[in-house]
């Protein structure tokens, strides 16, 4: 439990922070910050983690970048780490686009849920925001059904003047695969100007650009994961949407759940605050994971009560970096 009587039992974990794709509210233009290959913790050292974190009653995991798929040996960890006692479920975010040939032996390991970004199905404006091709990424979404992961949500990042005419094509291609949808407002987590009045657009603006099309009945105990999504249901199309306000919901971080490890090593109690505690060395130079678990414990106790995005927060190090 943290300070402010959230019970936090989950722990994302970033396996590196590359990425095959150049999103543009993920990575600034020209980024070339990459963390040195031995910078990224090994294997082993992810699994002494989630090992000593289970002694502190995390049960979540999800594995995350930059692209955790680039990674060769993502399977390898997922079976260690299914091999924990005390690990209830493994997920993975992810955006797709290597998932079609990895998820029977990520499910196979393991692996139980995926969440996949698709921020557009226009083969073009997809291009335009990731630099990369929608059509791995829906090859991958079903290679994932097909796979017979118990859950698959598919999440949007919200940009206004870029992807509104996006949503209901999305909910529509979430409805025929019989998966979330999850819109996700923007915030600022490349540089300063990625967020402005411009181009943002509020899950409330969202939810009225699909009312236009289908009615949305809200559903108050709907819960799919952990994360903080309010989910609706389309009246005719029968499919469920979550909103996700990060900005806009004063509420946000009541419910807070989770901590993040990035692939440097750094235990980070809140993705929209600076604060972050260095545990690669402690992985590195001691010899029994008590001091493993004492960095683990403070980390804890430093999470804040919320995030920092509403007052001009300034990110020190990319999404990349961080871990999604």
């Amino acid at each position: 439990m943290d300070p402010f009587g959230r019970v936090v039992d989950y722990l994302r974990i970033s396996i590196t922070d590359r990425c095959n794709e150049r999103c543009l509210y993920c990575m600034p233009e020209g980024y070339k910050g990459w963390e040195k290959t031995q910078d990224h913790l090994t294997a082993e050292e992810i699994i002494r983690v989630v090992r000593v974190a289970t002694s502190l009653s995390f049960r979540k995991f999800r594995l995350t970048g930059g692209e955790p798929l680039v990674r060769r040996d993502i399977v390898e960890i997922v079976r260690a780490m299914s091999a924990i006692p005390g690990v209830e479920c493994i997920g993975l975010s992810t955006n797709g686009t290597k998932l079609a040939a990895l998820a029977g032996p990520l499910r196979e390991a393991g692996m139980r849920t995926a969440n996949i970004s698709i921020d557009a199905l226009d083969p073009a404006l997809y291009h335009r925001i990731t630099g990369g091709d929608v059509q791995t990424v829906i090859a991958g979404i079903r290679a994932a059904l097909d796979a017979g992961f118990e859950r698959v949500k598919l999440n949007c990042v919200l940009m206004r003047g870029v992807n509104e005419q996006e949503l209901w094509p999305l909910a529509c291609f979430a409805a025929e695969h019989g998966t979330p949808l999850r819109l996700i407002e923007l915030m600022p987590l490349t540089s300063a100007d990625v967020l402005t009045e411009k181009n943002f657009l509020p899950v409330s603006e969202a939810m009225r650009i699909l009312s236009a099309h289908d009615e949305l009945i809200v559903e108050p105990n709907q819960r799919l994961g952990w994360g903080p999504a309010k989910y609706y249901q389309f009246r005719n199309n029968g499919s469920l949407v979550g909103f996700i306000g990060a900005l806009t919901n004063p509420h946000f971080c009541e419910t807070c759940n989770k901590m993040r490890l990035t692939a440097d090593g750094k235990i980070r109690p809140c993705l929209g605050d600076h604060g972050e505690i260095d545990l690669r060395e402690t992985l590195r130079h001691a010899p029994t994971d008590e001091a493993v678990r004492e960095v683990l414990q403070a980390a804890l106790l430093a999470k804040p009560r919320e995030h920092l995005f509403r007052e001009q927060y300034r990110p020190g190090r990319p999404m990349t970096a961080i871990g999604g």
